[in-house]
């Protein structure tokens, strides 16, 4: 049985690249429509996983592998019969020129998946000329789901979702990619190897922050999706180095850190990136 659409929201019709045109042509698709589209890639997704034996086979690079090639094809299949730019790590870019461009990670914690750690997703984000409009990531694991859309509030598994108010490092629950840089000063530590997730763990306050103690390590395509889920529960967020981490950029590199509260995310900041937490103090 469907899930019930909460109040205030209309159920996303299901839209599928089997019925052959995109639903507008110049990919000026209203807001219900791109979810129904990124639904239907992460659908795509599952199926074509379903079918593959060895998820683990090598691809054509160390760090990819048969599984991320899989979801990438059946993803974009769907992305490029809908009219939309792909941003994927694994492919070029295409129609970044278009009204709207969905980042996406096909697998997000691939090793996880790979080594049977319940812990990995499929990440989309769709991006207008306005920023993050629509957002869905799934742990390809368990199913449970996130999404968001712009000024709409943050779901997971159809019900709305709110950052903590931990405001204090020292009380905090922090996910963490990177090496500390030194001793860390929050309750309890926790790296899962898989940054969708894990920013949506502190969209809906089982995390109170996520920190980034590396300059280029992430890129686009791992965090946005679950960005979106993040701002739109409460949590705010900031790159180490100050760059802007809404981009359609297949080569940018960032440091993304995310906390449940102004007061965290300053806090985070001064531990991980020393030389910004005053400017993040100050906004």
């Amino acid at each position: 049985m469907p899930r019930p659409c909460p109040p205030g929201r209309t159920r996303p019709k299901r839209w599928s690249a089997a019925t052959a045109s995109p639903p507008l042509a110049d990919s000026r698709l209203m807001r219900d429509d791109v979810l129904a589209v990124l639904n239907e890639a992460y659908r795509a997704v599952v199926e074509g996983l379903g079918s593959l034996a060895d998820w683990g086979a090598q691809g054509s690079r160390p760090d990819q592998f048969a599984c991320d090639i899989v979801a990438d094809e059946a993803a974009f299949k769907v992305l490029d019969a809908a009219g939309v730019g792909v941003v994927s790590e694994e492919r070029n870019a295409q129609g970044l020129e278009r009204d709207i461009v969905v980042v996406v990670d096909p697998v997000d914690g691939t090793s996880n998946a790979i080594r049977g750690i319940p812990y990995y997703a499929i990440s989309l984000c769709a991006v207008d000329r306005q920023g993050m409009q629509s957002s869905l990531v799934v742990n390809l694991a368990t199913g449970t789901r996130f999404e968001a859309v712009r000024g709409q509030g943050a779901l997971c598994d159809g019900r709305s979702i709110v950052a903590s108010d931990c405001s204090t490092m020292e009380a905090a629950w922090v996910a963490v990619c990177g090496h500390p840089r030194q001793e860390h000063p929050w309750r309890h530590m926790r790296a899962f190897g898989a940054t969708a997730l894990e920013l949506c763990d502190v969209a809906r306050g089982l995390l109170d922050a996520y920190v980034n103690t590396d300059v280029d390590a992430i890129a686009p395509w791992d965090y946005l999706g679950a960005l979106l889920v993040c701002h739109e529960a409460g949590a705010v967020s900031t790159d180490g180095l100050q760059r802007p981490l809404v981009t359609t950029d297949p080569a940018a590199r960032r440091a993304p850190v995310v906390a449940a509260t102004p007061s965290l995310l300053a806090e985070a900041v001064g531990y991980a990136w020393p030389g910004q937490a005053r400017e993040i103090a100050d906004r």
